[in-house]
């Protein structure tokens, strides 16, 4: 009954995302199929062999190394903070941003990272039927930060059409950062984590082309490689990926200090009229059905509801030390769908960081569309973590 339920579950979360579509006649059902078959495939590779845990460990090992050589640099400018035990958000999770992109930009240069671009890209959209930045761009968010990930392929962004843009910040809601993996493991079993990371990158790009679902010319479908004319000197340029990383710090923290400073505010006054009524209370209400289509029984769905709220209206830490107390009280089913759910950056604030990212990087002007259709990366973000969730629940029982 359970089995079925989470099936079920899957073709409700499909249906409710087509009803979103604003243009159901372009949605290339041939891609989204085959992405379905390519995510069941890696679901049961990852969480069936030991080859699929040693290849996502290892790709991981290397953002953590970058993540490390960031840290140097942060020690070297704030040695007593980098030697306490906890690091504050703004340490552990901005300020390697400042080198991340400084890497990437060197690979540019070289004309390395658009290589990269270019063929992983085809062999992706040759999968998907979707762009090549896109499917790019799909892979990158395993393990680099949405606004990392958003500032490597800054460039190519600059050229790209609002309509396209639109993608690129449905598709960030449900990424994840290397540097916070480690964190991640000590708190939930690594197993599905790893497993969550590439089914959130493929749903995030099966959604997005299901809300905002584009034509793209063969013309238009290629990678922007910039002119003689427009590169500059190598010192020039990795000084200005540096000056570009603290502007992305600066505006990123003012979002991320603003979103969660106006949920506590909401709470205050929702608790004024509702004594202990919150913002989160209100969200595991809502999404208590979903819960339920995860194929949990009574008391597991609520308590997953819970956890739910918590993620959307805070962040996955916070719900991810409540489910470390509980992990050993709950059976493994309850156990996979709950921390495939939450390993995500999916909630308000990072909607907050997509903005203030693609604000810092190409303006005001063009980052309005994000603005606009802001409901369209809440509902993609949800239904990413929701179907991620609820593949893997298929297999692990």
């Amino acid at each position: 009954m359970f089995f079925l339920l989470n099936i079920v579950g899957i073709l409700v979360v499909f249906g409710l995302v087509f009803l979103c579509s604003p243009n159901k006649k372009r949605i290339k059902w041939r891609s989204i199929l085959s992405l379905i078959v390519v995510e069941l495939l890696i679901t049961w590779f990852m969480l069936g062999t030991q080859i699929g845990i040693w290849v996502i460990n290892k790709i991981a090992s290397f953002f953590t190394f970058l993540i490390s050589c960031a840290n140097q640099g942060i020690s070297f400018a704030f040695p007593s903070v980098m030697a306490n035990p906890t690091v504050d958000f703004f340490f552990s999770a901005l300020m390697p941003i400042i080198f991340i992109i400084t890497f990437f930009d060197i690979l540019s240069y070289f004309g390395i990272l658009t290589w990269i671009i270019d063929k992983v890209g085809w062999v992706i959209s040759k999968v998907s039927g979707l762009p090549k930045l896109e499917s790019f761009f799909s892979l990158q968010m395993m393990f680099l930060g949405n606004t990392e990930a958003l500032a490597v392929i800054r460039q190519q962004l600059s050229v790209l059409k609002e309509n396209r843009l639109l993608t690129f910040g449905i598709m960030s809601m449900s990424s994840i950062s290397g540097s916070i993996i480690g964190a991640y493991l000590s708190m939930v079993p690594g197993e599905y984590v790893f497993a969550a990371i590439p089914l959130n990158c493929l749903n995030a790009l099966l959604f997005a082309s299901v809300l905002n679902p584009i034509e793209v010319t063969k013309e238009e479908d290629v990678v922007y490689v910039p002119s003689k004319k427009e590169r500059k000197d190598f010192f020039s340029t990795i000084s200005n990926s540096m000056l570009v990383g603290i502007k992305m710090v600066i505006v990123i923290l003012a979002m991320v200090v603003g979103y969660v400073a106006l949920t506590a505010c909401l709470n205050g006054i929702l608790g004024f009229f509702i004594h202990g009524l919150t913002v989160q209370k209100i969200f595991s209400i809502i999404f208590s059905p979903f819960a339920f289509l995860l194929g949990l029984s009574g008391h597991d769905a609520l308590y997953v509801a819970r956890l739910m709220g918590i993620k959307l209206a805070t962040n996955e830490f916070v719900a991810m030390m409540d489910l470390k107390n509980q992990i050993h009280s709950l059976p493994p089913h309850t156990v996979a769908v709950a921390t495939t759910f939450l390993t995500s950056f999916a909630n308000f604030s990072t909607v907050g960081m997509i903005y203030g990212a693609i604000s810092s990087i190409i303006g005001d002007e063009k980052s309005r569309i994000i603005g606009k259709n802001v409901w369209k990366l809440l509902v993609s973000g949800i239904a990413v973590s929701l179907l991620s969730a609820m593949f893997v629940g298929l297999f692990v029982w």
